[in-house]
């Protein structure tokens, strides 16, 4: 999910953006704005970077167990060849 704060900040300048003559629609659309970009954004399906951050090192993690146990399957394989000569 995107930060509501984000979404508060471009919503409110696309806001500033609309000419002064019709600034008394502004909180309109503001809400408007903020509207359409949160249902934008929901569509991509994003993740927060805590999210990301925290799957990365879970993967990094993962990477390191298989690396070992890649190892250790190639140590073991090794002994019982050597054991059947």
């Amino acid at each position: 999910m995107v930060d509501p704060k984000i979404l508060d900040d471009l919503a409110k300048r696309l806001a500033d953006a609309v000419p002064s003559g019709i600034r008394d629609l502004q909180r309109d659309l503001e809400k408007n704005f903020r509207a359409v970009l949160q249902a934008t954004f929901a569509k991509l399906d994003l993740v927060t970077r805590e999210e990301f951050d925290v799957q990365t090192a879970v993967l990094n993690r993962t990477r390191t167990k298989l690396d070992a146990l890649e190892q250790q399957v190639a140590d073991m394989e090794k002994l019982i060849k050597t054991q059947s000569e």
